[in-house]
């Protein structure tokens, strides 16, 4: 029989709508019930590419015996951390306060009031390796809340109080602005920076696009060939190690070891969209067709797996496929023979690592140990004709693959997540000159405007035809994001109206001045035990960071002052923290570099759809100028004010590059504006 939550949409939700647990989603219904029978609340965050929420679903979720202890003893709350970011912030928040670890499976335990007294992650089902069984802690709680209930209530309020001490802000925002923050972040970077095989710290590996990023604007802006090599050395490995699916492209979630080879083979969203913008600049700074190859891989590999007929894009594949983790992605040296044959399964085989034993459970993460030309050598083979082999024996293998049982995917569009993809193609499609990617972006935009906004505000998520939730901070700064992406490559203004439009309603609904900061929720959200403000960058950018970038662009794109003034206010803010901790603020730190500038701003006047305009958009997509917004617009529109004044020089199509405001002579030839970028 299916409890409540067969009625939601949430993938990870339904996964659990089957199990013999009288669920709730998170809601009125739910927390009253707790209040009415002063039962404390079990509540339960995960999402569903989560191996480990997976394991104690089935575990304890699905056994009869467990539910009956969880049905008795508590109102029982599942959560989808991936629709309720404010939820897991607060709750993840608490676990790591009182356990000093976090992760998912989340279980904490809730006053009706909702204040946590005890909390975990994944639990057994019986005592195991020094943890107790989920049964031993459900009764523990249970006799607790009954018995010891002044001293679970002071325990709650204590937590509280450190959740609400811990948001506030200590930095004055009154400060001045460093303008050596960015030069002292890398130099703390380098001295955490792996190199031998990139990435920082080590094991379990993540890829940090958010820093990568930094450490290539940072080279832009000096030329000192450290940064660069930081970031250069990370991209390789990560995209020849297993981490990268070397056959259908796109990212796994992060390496279990210190040298990208065994992921764990769950792939996101955020995680590709981010990684693909990183290998598009990094093609853009130093012309290596390989990042142009791992960009466009990882973007056609959402275009063909990730991508809804309505436009959107869908969250999440899972790390398994027939209760086996990684089974779809791995290989035996007779499985890859069987298709390819004997003498192009050697030739496969010697370049992508396979071994009877494998690197696996005896089974084959692919992966690139060597160049192809050194590999070729060792061979005794033409190049030309060893890379032929390859490339035939990638497309017969992914087409043998697509034949496997696939993993699960979770169909729900998240918007923040969206416009993070929207940004990378829009920018993919003029870097590249891939009109089909524009094509998708454009297509994703519309569903954001068609499906994600009512009355002027953003939803949360999508599925099955529904919107619902009340969009985050995030949802606002990403769509945003995205939008003037769209814009600044096709000089389409209705992304730019609709970008603008968000941005003050996300001043409106998320500023706060008090404390120079943003909220992570709108002033018309839900009362929760904290109202939370999160400033780090975790998986995703932080909702600050993003909201800091984009302001700033758009003060360059139409002088409202105010985008300004915001924006510097949460520089001042944060400013200690982004020096102390940088791994931590790598889309903040980009965001200081571009206030820092010189910020260039680029208009292009003419008529859009001729070959001029085309020839001058394609010179500056060409060039890696990351401090800059761009602008186009037939001759006297305005709507853009950076357009303002601008005209056609003596009839013909023109160029006018300014920095921080002071512009240099208007060019009418592309070779020319590309001589402007380079002096930038």
């Amino acid at each position: 029989m299916a409890n409540r939550l067969i009625h939601e949409t949430s993938p990870y939700l339904l996964q659990h709508a089957h199990n013999p647990v009288d669920w709730y989603a998170w809601g009125e219904e739910a927390l009253a019930r707790a209040k009415a029978e002063d039962k404390p609340i079990l509540l339960s965050i995960g999402y569903s590419a989560c191996h480990w929420c997976h394991v104690m679903e089935h575990e304890s979720f699905e056994n009869p015996d467990i539910a009956r202890l969880m049905n008795d003893n508590f109102v029982n709350i599942k959560v989808d951390r991936e629709e309720r970011p404010d939820l897991d912030s607060i709750y993840m928040a608490a676990v790591q306060a009182m356990t000093q670890r976090g992760g998912w499976p989340m279980t904490v335990f809730l006053t009706p009031d909702g204040a946590p007294f005890y909390c975990g992650t994944y639990f057994p089902p019986e005592d195991r390796m020094g943890m107790p069984g989920f049964p031993r802690v459900l009764t523990s709680v249970a006799k607790a809340y009954a018995e010891r209930r002044d001293e679970v209530e002071q325990s709650g309020v204590r937590i509280v109080e450190h959740l609400r001490e811990s948001a506030r802000l200590t930095a004055s925002s009154d400060e001045p602005l460093n303008d050596g923050l960015v030069a002292i972040a890398v130099r703390t970077l380098a001295q955490h920076f792996d190199a031998q095989e990139g990435g920082f710290g080590g094991p379990p590996k993540f890829p940090q696009p958010m820093v990568l990023e930094l450490l290539l604007q940072a080279h832009a802006r000096n030329q000192h060939p450290e940064p660069l090599r930081m970031a250069e050395l990370t991209l390789r490995k990560m995209a020849r190690g297993g981490m990268y699916d070397q056959l259908g492209g796109g990212f796994h979630r992060y390496s279990v070891d210190g040298v990208w080879l065994v992921p764990h083979f769950e792939k996101m969203l955020y995680d590709n969209a981010q990684l693909a913008l990183v290998y598009l600049h990094a093609f853009q700074l130093t012309g290596k067709a390989f990042y142009r190859q791992i960009a466009e891989e990882t973007l056609d590999y959402v275009l063909r797996e990730m991508t809804s007929p309505s436009g959107g894009f869908y969250s999440t594949q899972d790390a398994d496929s027939e209760g086996e983790e990684g089974k779809f992605f791995v290989w035996t040296p007779g499985e890859i023979e069987a298709v390819l044959g004997e003498a192009d399964a050697r030739l496969f085989n010697r370049y992508f690592g396979v071994t009877p034993q494998g690197n696996f459970e005896r089974r084959n993460i692919l992966h690139v140990e060597r160049d192809m030309d050194v590999v070729a050598d060792q061979l005794g083979a033409d190049f030309h004709e060893f890379e032929a082999a390859i490339a035939r024996s990638r497309q017969k293998l992914l087409a043998a693959r697509e034949q496997r049982v696939h993993p699960g995917r979770d169909e729900k569009i998240l918007t923040a997540w969206n416009g993070l993809m929207l940004r990378a193609l829009a920018e993919g499609g003029a870097i590249l000159t891939r009109p089909d990617y524009t094509d998708v972006a454009r297509r994703n935009a519309e569903f954001l405007l068609r499906e994600q906004l009512r009355d002027g505000k953003l939803l949360r998520t999508h599925k099955d035809g529904v919107s619902k939730l009340n969009g985050y901070l995030e949802d606002y700064a990403n769509a945003i994001d995205g939008l003037l992406a769209l814009y600044q490559t096709t000089f389409e203004a209705r992304w730019f109206t609709s970008a603008r439009e968000l941005a003050a309603t996300m001043l409106e609904q998320f500023w706060d001045g008090t404390e120079g900061c943003f909220y992570d929720t709108g002033r018309d959200h839900e009362q929760l035990i904290n109202r939370p403000r999160d400033t780090f960058d975790n998986a995703v950018p932080s909702g600050n960071s993003v909201a800091v970038d984009v302001l700033l662009r758009l003060w360059l794109l139409t002088g409202d002052d105010r985008f300004r003034s915001v924006a510097e206010t949460v520089l001042r803010s944060l400013q200690r923290a982004a020096a102390s901790y940088p791994l931590g603020f790598g889309r903040l730190l980009c965001a200081y570099d571009l206030y820092f500038g010189p910020a260039h701003e680029i208009a292009l006047v003419g008529p859009l759809g001729s070959p001029e305009i085309a020839a001058f958009r394609q010179a500056v997509w060409s060039r890696y100028v990351p401090n800059k917004v761009v602008a186009g617009a037939e001759p006297g529109d305005s709507t853009v004010l950076l357009m303002d004044g601008r005209d056609l020089v003596n009839g013909r199509p023109a160029a006018y590059v300014c920095r921080n405001f002071a512009c240099e002579m208007p060019v009418t030839e592309p070779a020319k504006l590309l001589e402007q970028l380079a002096r930038a």
